[in-house]
């Protein structure tokens, strides 16, 4: 058994350090969340700032935007023109996606400055490309609305869980692996 452990020491070692960075990180996240009162249709700030900011990016763009809090659920109703187009819940904010992305680097942590200025540079490429991305899926479903579920359910989910993958590689082969290249030098 001693063996195995040895063996499979890396991989056990990774497998270990992404499952309890992540369940630490997802039970903080949760203890936000229960700050606030979803019975009575409370939205959490982090979900409104996306509103905001999501707002802010339509507006460049020239919609005349607005957003209103849904009277039956807690979330944000993005309004163009006074129609409502889209609905930001809880599960847009990016933040489950930031805390999967935040659990893989660190479990190939390589020192703590270069772990964390990617873990910063990467929720922030996150979190910017979501704001985007709901932009975008606003004006698509409101030019193209017999393509929402395609926009919403494969289209956008692609883009930023495939930009995360590629952050993972990029971690991976060129800042992860520094000490084994080093070493084969």
């Amino acid at each position: 058994m001693k063996e195995y452990f040895l063996k499979y020491r890396p991989f056990l070692q990774f497998l270990g350090v992404f499952l309890a960075s992540y369940l630490v990180l997802i039970v903080i996240y949760q203890s936000y969340l229960n700050q606030f009162d979803t019975q009575n249709f409370e939205v959490d700030g982090f979900t409104e700032l996306v509103a905001r900011q999501t707002k802010t990016v339509l507006n460049g763009f020239n919609y005349k935007v607005d957003l209103a809090p849904h009277v039956s659920d807690p979330s944000v109703v993005v309004r163009v023109e006074s129609v409502g187009v889209v609905r930001i819940v809880e599960g847009c904010n990016a933040i489950s996606v930031m805390i999967l992305f935040v659990a893989f680097i660190l479990a190939f942590s390589k020192g703590f400055l270069k772990t964390t200025g990617f873990i910063l540079a990467g929720i922030l490429i996150i979190h910017l490309l979501n704001i985007l991305r709901i932009a975008f899926l606003t004006i698509g479903i409101l030019k193209y609305p017999e393509y929402k579920h395609i926009l919403h359910g494969v289209i956008f989910p692609l883009i930023i869980y495939g930009t995360v993958f590629l952050l993972w590689i990029i971690w991976v082969t060129k800042f992860a692996n520094n000490e084994a290249k080093i070493a084969k030098t």
